[in-house]
């Protein structure tokens, strides 16, 4: 048998050596030419550009295949501690040219292509968005695995394969409509599908002495992609998981003849992967999210445990007598609550089907997980209805409640008669309904619990998780975000990034901390020369974008004010329209005065049911049709709302922006990557004292940043007080007081003067987000934006020191942090060639 199994390795090796090496042009045109005729199976004249696309990537992916391959085979040989990542969103956008620039053939690619009559740039328009995330928490989950793949860590990614990922955004008479996003309706040549791993996931069903019985099932599928490192050897895995009905019928339907009814039925089974819920914050009673959340930690757990038995058979004789090694082979980072359900689950396979004990199980569990909070706003942890779990998932409400007794004794031995401490730790919540809060199952299951910024992982300690943080301290650490340069400078923005390389070399695209040395280049006059060519040529390609598809013409050497992410509340887009609005009423009121030029940008998706978001959307919308087309303003201002704000959008944005908005309230915004995106192409921030913004001050200097607004201090002790009245700053600031009463008095909505009274009583009466109280602070520091950007010298030199203080966000620097602090993994590195 071993002999047998010996052959078919060096078979395997065979196969492998077999694939040819894109090493040069000539190489790439014959692979291309193969695809074309064999896999696409169309001639150079009948081909579409769609057909192309196929081809380059099948071309490209054959040299991920060989690298993905030695890999795992590399991983069975070490049998290495290996790292679980759990997220329900994984945002990777395209994947064509970021394989390209990780395995280092983008050059030869793009000649080939041309030699062929083709261009790059056009085919790689045609790949549809990976739109399986929401924004920050799934575009992370992305660049740390492609981290993960380049610093050689043995580690898999586990989500979903959402059929209709995040929804495809039109802005209609300046409101927004929601598509459906078939990013799947043409294939997708990356994903390789595994049918022999399909894993029955059970629900519903009653819980009697013999166990968890009664069950209906679903099938979950695997699907791998491949997740290339930076020119090494090592390609990681992400599995996703689709919903598949099992082969049974149900015979009863037959026995009525009603056969139609039992194919319909099998099809239900399948909407669990059909759809990515757009993420509003308040996923309180979604029954479809919650059986989303358990197949995800149910498939991804049983695989886990799969995995770790067969390497019990394939190591070579050593024997695995126990789940004793568990956590020594096995890290499970849960990337927010969303994969909570995780810890119940191990339990139950451990309890139910391995037959340990509780003491045993629990410790193997707790030493196994580590859990990633990423949200500080009350709202957002999710909690599910107790009467909603017992039905879906009996057996799994056993075990929690089972952990939440366990823990509350724990808790009362050392507090006792403590009883508000009580009902603050337990799992457990009575009011006003009887649910499951899944940060606190998070943390008492796990051994590591961290925030993703450094004041928001010290507001973790001292606010929503101050109990749990007197309680066992240790657990809790920080883990600042980052973001791949490859990615996000490298790939999105290959001019700045040739100039950079051209002076400091090309190990910053693994060592971002090399751009440090561009600092004492921030003065010299022939870099800040060639950043700023390379930043006013972003723009004006962006300007004939931006005239072409929304009919503006843009004055490319004007600011572009940038905000791109999530239209939400707290992350404040109505205080930058409060800003537009303030600028076109001084230039209305003063025409002859000279201005400085601005292109506002605005764009992001707001949640399908998030009624205030998008009345957010609309109000811009309303504003930029009146600024946009006053003869009076010309060219000073302009105002355009990104339609369809994505990942491959962001990579055309970004490079072009001049000014960054992150505005949040400070306490509200955990992070923030879209900060560190701008930073690193050279884009100057303006923001407050929230999330990585605070991190950001302190490497650039505060003299390179504009900073507004109140600090998270100051925030607090104004909402204690109950003393806040956001009327008073309205009547006592008479621009504000314009802007206001111009919204409620339907001058940008002239056909519907009352459309947006209800923004304008919010912000008089409650103004959860103080934007009245940092309206002053905000339009103060915008005036020191303008007169910055009035000295073209020092503005660039800014940006130049931006650049090069970045280095500390990368997400290279956070995932080994994770390694080093909670993982306790080591590198396995894989040769490229053998």
């Amino acid at each position: 048998m071993a002999n047998e199994r010996s052959l078919s390795f060096r078979k395997k090796q065979i196969s492998i050596r077999s694939i040819p090496q894109l090493e040069d042009v000539t190489a790439v045109k014959t692979s291309f030419n193969r695809h074309l005729h064999q896999t696409v199976v169309k001639d150079r004249h009948v081909a579409t550009k769609r057909d192309f696309y196929i081809t380059l990537a099948h071309t490209v992916r054959d040299q991920m295949v060989t690298r993905w391959m030695r890999t795992q085979q590399k991983y069975y040989d070490v049998d290495p501690k290996r790292v679980y990542y759990i997220s329900m969103e994984f945002l990777i956008g395209r994947s064509l040219m970021n394989a390209m620039v990780n395995l280092g053939i983008d050059t030869n690619c793009e000649e080939a292509l041309y030699q062929l009559g083709l261009e790059l740039e056009e085919l790689q328009e045609i790949e549809e968005d990976a739109g399986l995330g929401n924004g920050g928490l799934g575009r992370l989950a992305a660049c740390f695995m492609d981290s993960m793949a380049t610093l050689e860590l043995p580690a898999y990614g586990y989500g979903m394969r959402y059929e209709y990922g995040i929804f495809t955004q039109k802005i209609i008479d300046g409101c927004q409509v929601e598509i459906p996003d078939e990013w799947l309706r043409f294939g997708n040549p990356w994903e390789i599908p595994r049918p022999e791993y399909c894993i029955p996931i059970h629900y519903y069903g009653r819980t009697e002495i013999d166990g968890w019985v009664g069950t209906q099932v679903v099938m979950a599928m695997a699907y791998d992609y491949p997740v290339p490192g930076f020119k090494n050897g090592t390609v990681n895995t992400m599995r996703l998981w689709s919903a598949k009905s099992p082969n049974s019928f149900d015979l009863s339907y037959f026995n009525h003849g009603d056969y139609i009814k039992a194919v319909l039925d099998r099809n239900l089974a399948e909407n669990i992967s059909r759809v990515l819920y757009p993420n509003d914050n308040m996923m309180e009673g979604k029954e479809l999210r919650l059986k989303q959340e358990y197949f995800l930690c149910s498939a991804s757990l049983q695989d886990i445990v799969r995995r770790y038995k067969v390497f019990k058979e394939r190591s070579g004789g050593k024997k695995r007598d126990s789940f004793k090694e568990f956590p020594d082979k096995v890290a499970i980072q849960l990337n927010d609550t969303h994969p909570a359900l995780s810890i119940p689950e191990l339990m139950r396979i451990f309890l139910d089907n391995e037959k340990l004990d509780w003491e045993d199980a629990w410790d193997i569990c707790v030493r196994t997980f580590a859990y990633t909070n990423h949200t500080l706003l009350p709202e957002a942890l999710e909690r599910w209805p107790v009467a909603m779990l017992e039905r879906i998932l009996p057996r799994h409400l056993q075990i929690i409640y089972e952990i939440n007794s366990r823990h509350l004794k724990a808790v009362g031995l050392r507090w006792p008669s403590d009883v508000d401490r009580l009902r603050g730790l337990s799992i457990v919540e009575e009011e006003p309904e009887k649910r499951i809060n899944m940060a606190h199952l998070a943390i008492i299951g796990s051994h590591s619990v961290n925030g993703v910024a450094a004041i928001h992982s010290e507001l973790l300690k001292t606010s929503i998780f101050k109990l749990f943080y007197e309680m066992t301290p240790d657990k809790f650490q920080n883990k600042t975000n980052g973001i791949t340069p490859r990615r996000w400078l490298r790939h999105c923005n290959p001019a700045l990034a040739d100039v950079i390389s051209e002076r400091i070399g090309e190990d910053w695209v693994v060592k971002l901390d090399e751009l440090k040395k561009l600092l004492k280049l921030s003065e010299d006059e022939k870099f800040i020369a060639a950043v700023y060519k390379v930043k006013q040529e972003n723009k004006d390609k962006f300007a004939e974008h931006l005239e072409e598809k929304y009919g503006v013409k843009i004055n490319p050497k004007s600011m572009f004010d940038c905000q791109v992410k999530r239209i939400h509340e707290y992350k404040r887009q109505l205080l930058n329209c409060l800003h537009i609005i303030t600028l076109y009423n001084r230039m209305k009121s003063n025409p002859g005065k000279s201005y400085v030029p601005r292109t506002v940008l605005i764009g992001g998706k707001a949640a399908p049911g998030y009624h205030a978001a998008k009345l957010i959307i609309q109000l811009i919308n309303c504003v930029a049709k009146v600024v946009n087309n006053d003869p009076d303003i010309n060219d000073n201002l302009k105002v355009i709302f990104l339609e369809n704000y994505r990942v491959s959008y962001a990579e055309k944005v970004i490079p072009a922006s001049d000014l960054s908005e992150q505005i949040s309230t400070a306490g509200t915004e955990a992070s923030g990557t879209g900060n560190m995106k701008f930073m690193a192409n050279g884009a100057l921030t303006i923001g407050t004292l929230d999330g990585a913004n605070v991190e950001m001050r302190e490497e650039m200097g505060p003299e390179n940043i504009f900073i507004f607004g109140m600090n998270v201090k100051e925030v607090q002790e104004l909402k204690s007080s109950g003393t806040y009245n956001p009327r008073q700053y309205y009547e006592a600031n008479e621009e504000l007081k314009l802007a206001i009463d111009q919204i409620r008095n339907g001058y940008y909505s002239p056909n519907q003067p009352s459309l947006f009274h209800s923004i304008v009583d919010h912000l008089l009466s409650h103004d959860t987000y103080c934007l009245m109280k940092d309206y002053e602070s905000y339009i103060e520091c915008q005036e020191k934006v303008s007169q910055a950007f009035l000295n073209r010298r020092q503005w660039l030199s800014m940006c130049i020191k931006n650049i090069a203080a970045v280095g500390k966000f990368s997400s290279d620097r956070t995932i080994m942090e994770y390694c080093d602090d909670i993982w306790k993994s080591t590198r396995v590195p894989v040769p490229k060639d053998t």
